[in-house]
């Protein structure tokens, strides 16, 4: 190919953007990122943390522990006021990893840059047509670039979103936040307020001098850039007082609108990350979905390139993640409103908070916040089809998910030795250790598991190969004997 020309071309270079070049280039794809932005620095923390299934999958590729050397392991998730610990559920990772996203962005890209990942830094994509063979992107300067596919993950204002004509509905603002960090001549108040209109808070970060502010407006916002001046009148409203606040690095203003695209792909345009959803950050949501976007999108986007499967293994990615996402951006709706402590409010989030301590309530809610609970249509059958694969410890001192690093397939046979030598993909191995999944519980052990790229378990084996050629061909466009 030509320099212009590319297999993929993601647009936007956040985690979203990111993670899915990462999974294409190691699924041997031709891949280009156009990012507006110079680099991968983000100016200021921005967003924070990683839920427990995102950890996963990132261990899936062998990169979790640069994550976990620079982030802390906390339980957070919060339904209402109760912070409901997880600590308990079956998996390496039951918690959430503290990390701010400027952190995670830099992570991310350093990983990146070792892949081969084509990288467009300090471009903007003006528009874009689109025809059987491919889509040709046309940026600032008058450059085109070329492409068989192209993915839109430039975040809730998606421009690619909007050319490609895909509807966004969902529900409006009812509140707006600002979010800022800069520095204060008064010593601010520890932890968080809540009151009728929302949540309140200023932190002092790891310098000891700069303060991270979110507080709720009074009034919904105006869509323009927040300044200085808004911000102090937000903190008097609350606190009487802005503190001396001044100097800031960043101010920025978020609102509780909450929407999901119709669709995920219009011909060879695609959406992942925020540009197919944006919801309230209540619970730290977002930048976990986006990258569970991209690894579910990744490893099916690559074997339509290479023509190993049909086009409509891509409609999968929308069957599979918009359900799974509507279901968590019902949750970031949920606790938004739980935030407005109004007597009422506050006699509601009591009750629950009785409630939602109980085991069942607390595994369920906790399972859906963190991932881990996540279950694809993929039939009926075994309690673990659909469901992501637990991180086994094996025979030979190897894990499950170190199996996964090269982000392909895995036919995890566990029983007879060279039962399932006629397969691709195939492992032999053995396991002493029990078969739990969150929220679900124990499950009978399998005598074999087809485990797709993005670890989620697409057949399961009780001592034969039924169905195994159907899950194949289904997943990986492959026979049983090719």
């Amino acid at each position: 190919m030509g320099t212009n020309e590319h297999e993929v071309i993601v647009v936007g270079g956040g985690p979203a953007g990111m993670m899915l070049a990462a999974e294409l280039a190691l699924a041997g794809v031709d891949v280009a990122v156009v990012e507006r932005r110079t680099g991968h620095e983000l100016v200021g923390s921005r967003a924070g943390g990683l839920h427990a299934r995102s950890i996963e999958l990132l261990d899936q590729r062998g990169v979790a522990e640069r994550f976990l050397a620079e982030g802390q392991p906390v339980q957070v998730v919060t339904f209402g006021a109760t912070v409901l610990d997880m600590g308990d559920f079956p998996s390496r990772h039951p918690y959430t990893l503290a990390l701010f996203q400027n952190k995670i962005e830099a992570i991310l890209g350093r990983w990146v840059a070792e892949l081969p990942v084509t990288l467009h830094h300090g471009r903007d994509v003006t528009g874009f047509t689109q025809d059987d063979a491919g889509v040709d992107v046309r940026l600032d300067g008058g450059e085109t670039l070329r492409a068989r596919y192209l993915v839109g993950c430039d975040g809730g204002r998606s421009a690619i979103r909007k050319a490609a004509g895909i509807d966004f509905p969902g529900w409006d603002a009812t509140k707006s936040n600002l979010i800022a960090e800069a520095q204060v001549t008064e010593e601010p108040p520890v932890g968080p307020r809540f009151d009728a209109v929302g949540v309140h808070g200023l932190q002092r970060l790891e310098d000891g001098t700069t303060v991270r502010i979110v507080t709720t407006e009074q009034a919904i916002g105006p869509s323009g850039e927040p300044t200085l001046a808004d911000l102090s009148a937000a903190l008097v409203a609350v606190f009487g007082t802005d503190f001396g606040v001044h100097s800031p690095t960043w101010i920025s203003r978020f609102t509780d609108m909450t929407r999901q695209a119709a669709a995920y792909r219009a011909g060879r345009v695609l959406l992942a990350g925020d540009a197919a959803h944006i919801h309230y950050p209540a619970g730290g949501q977002g930048l976990s979905l986006g990258l569970q976007d991209a690894v579910n999108l990744g490893w099916k986007l690559a074997q339509v390139v290479h023509g190993t499967s049909p086009e409509s293994l891509l409609d999968t990615y929308f069957d599979e993640r918009h359900p799974v996402t509507a279901r968590a951006l019902r949750y970031t709706m949920a606790q938004g409103t739980l935030q407005r402590q109004d007597d009422r409010t506050k006699a509601l989030t009591e009750i629950l908070a009785e409630v939602v301590v109980t085991d069942e309530a607390r595994r369920r809610l906790a399972g859906l916040v963190s991932g881990l609970d996540i279950h694809y249509a993929l039939g009926e059958g075994h309690p673990l089809l659909g469901r992501r694969m637990p991180d086994l410890a094996l025979d030979g001192g190897r894990r499950v998910y170190e199996l996964l690093h090269a982000a392909r397939p895995v036919l995890l046979n566990l029983g007879e030795p060279g039962a399932l030598d006629g397969s691709p993909f195939v492992v032999d191995a053995r396991t002493e250790d029990a078969w739990e999944l969150p929220v679900i519980g124990a499950v009978s052990a399998p005598a074999a598991v087809l485990i797709r790229p993005d670890g989620y378990v697409a057949w399961v084996g009780d001592g034969s190969d039924a169905g195994l050629a159907d899950a194949l061909e289904r997943w990986f466009g492959v026979g049983p004997a090719q």
